[in-house]
């Protein structure tokens, strides 16, 4: 009988408790989990993540030696070494000017070399003051020709005087010359020397041949140079 009640005071306390509405343990407000907390990045990740660094470069790609190259060509091919100012050529002087050759002409040594007024023939000229009297030298090949060195300043005197241009009219000695010209001028006995201005028997003539390319020259007088017929006058 013990046993019995005490089963019963037992199940009327279970009861009891039922009765009295006690909250269970599993009704009770939860409290809130609060949300896990990521894990904080440390500062430099962070900043890394944020603002990543620029990949270097490499030196090859920043200024590649083939574009180094390329400027410098270009500079050359921009400014070639052929491309410099060549200096212009002295025009060629023709042989009758008196420094054709260079230096001082008109002596045995180095005379000058001419043309006859019509272009016909070439000659040498030269002045040697050594001679008696002293001579204006005409060599034709093998033949030499004088005639009395004055005859230049009394040629120009006498052009200078007559004013206007004067027909050549070269002659040989043997041939008589034509009135009013520079050759019959040349051996009158009227001109300077009272003659002949020739001075080699039988090669007196051709002065009007020979003489007036060396004033030309000396820029003593301005001598035309046509097939025939030319003139002269003084300067």
């Amino acid at each position: 009988m013990a046993t019995s009640k005490t089963k019963s005071t037992t199940k009327g306390k279970s009861e009891a408790k039922g009765n009295g509405k006690a909250r269970p343990k599993s009704e009770a407000k939860p409290k809130p989990k609060s949300a896990p907390k990521p894990k904080a990045k440390s500062a430099a990740k962070a900043k890394s993540e944020a603002k990543p660094e620029p990949k270097s470069v490499p030196k090859s790609a920043a200024k590649p030696k083939s574009d180094a190259k390329a400027k410098s060509a270009a500079k050359s091919a921009a400014k070639p070494k052929s491309a410099a100012k060549p200096e212009p050529k002295s025009a060629a002087k023709p042989k009758s000017d008196a420094k054709a050759k260079g230096g001082d002409l008109g002596t045995r040594e180095r005379p000058w070399v001419l043309t006859t007024p019509s272009g016909g023939s070439e000659y040498e000229a030269f002045r040697d003051e050594t001679l008696d009297p002293p001579a204006l030298v005409v060599r034709v090949g093998k033949t030499e020709l004088r005639y009395h060195l004055r005859c230049l300043t009394d040629l120009h005197e006498m052009l200078k005087e007559h004013g206007d241009w004067m027909p050549l009219g070269s002659a040989d000695e043997q041939k008589p010359a034509a009135e009013g010209t520079v050759e019959a001028w040349a051996r009158s006995p009227e001109n300077p020397v009272g003659g002949w201005y020739g001075l080699k028997k039988g090669l007196r003539g051709r002065f009007a041949m020979y003489v007036p390319p060396v004033m030309k020259v000396l820029k003593l007088a301005e001598v035309e140079d046509k097939p025939k017929n030319n003139r002269m006058r003084a300067l």
